[in-house]
């Protein structure tokens, strides 16, 4: 089974609270992009966002230029029918993200727990030209830190403390802030996160 075959598996035979990642209201993501007071035309893209509910946050706060990719036609479909009319405000993206190939900078790229499905040395690589040529301002990176799974639905991840992250950007983005958390899964067990904040180098 291939990565795309996984996920629209998993979002089509589990429920929000039967999956670890699920946050009704992602707090620490919302505090991140709330410090970088972007404008509300400020081109945001959530990567891996599935049917995260960051997008409903965000459209409540009124920015107005959002897109969300997910490798999943399932997880897209069931944030739009949560969305209802509002998900006409949001640009959908169906693709893997090592075959995202965009049409226009981003302000902000959002990724929690996208990033650390990434496990070869040329996928890893092949992001980080992604987000060097394409993110113009900030990027917000969420993995699973090295106290955190090594695993998530059953796939292999690469784990990232803080300093990780930071080496893995350096060459095109000075951080601004870093910590970990513990995410509480719907399941009542705890994840450890690695986040970082960075605001893209001047040339």
């Amino acid at each position: 089974m291939n990565n795309k075959s996984h996920w629209e598996t998993v979002y089509k035979t589990k429920t929000p609270q039967q999956v670890s990642w699920t946050q009704e209201v992602p707090k620490t993501s919302l505090h991140f992009i709330e410090a970088l007071q972007l404008t509300k035309e400020a081109k945001i893209i959530d990567v891996g966002g599935g049917d995260s509910n960051l997008v409903d946050h965000l459209l409540a706060l009124g920015y107005k230029d959002i897109t969300v990719l997910d490798i999943s036609v399932e997880a897209l479909n069931k944030a739009k029918k949560r969305l209802g009319n509002a998900a006409n405000q949001v640009t959908w993206i169906a693709s893997n993200i090592t075959d995202f190939e965009p049409t226009t900078s981003y302000e902000l790229w959002h990724d929690r727990a996208a990033f650390h499905f990434l496990t070869t040395s040329q996928e890893i690589e092949q992001y980080k030209q992604l987000v060097g040529a394409y993110v113009n301002r900030n990027l917000i990176i969420g993995t699973f830190s090295k106290e955190g799974p090594k695993k998530c639905s059953g796939l292999e991840i690469t784990q990232y403390d803080t300093a990780d992250l930071m080496v893995a950007f350096e060459q095109n983005f000075d951080k601004i802030d870093c910590l970990t958390e513990d995410h509480k899964t719907p399941f009542d067990t705890l994840q450890n996160f690695s986040f970082c904040s960075f605001q893209k180098k001047r040339s």
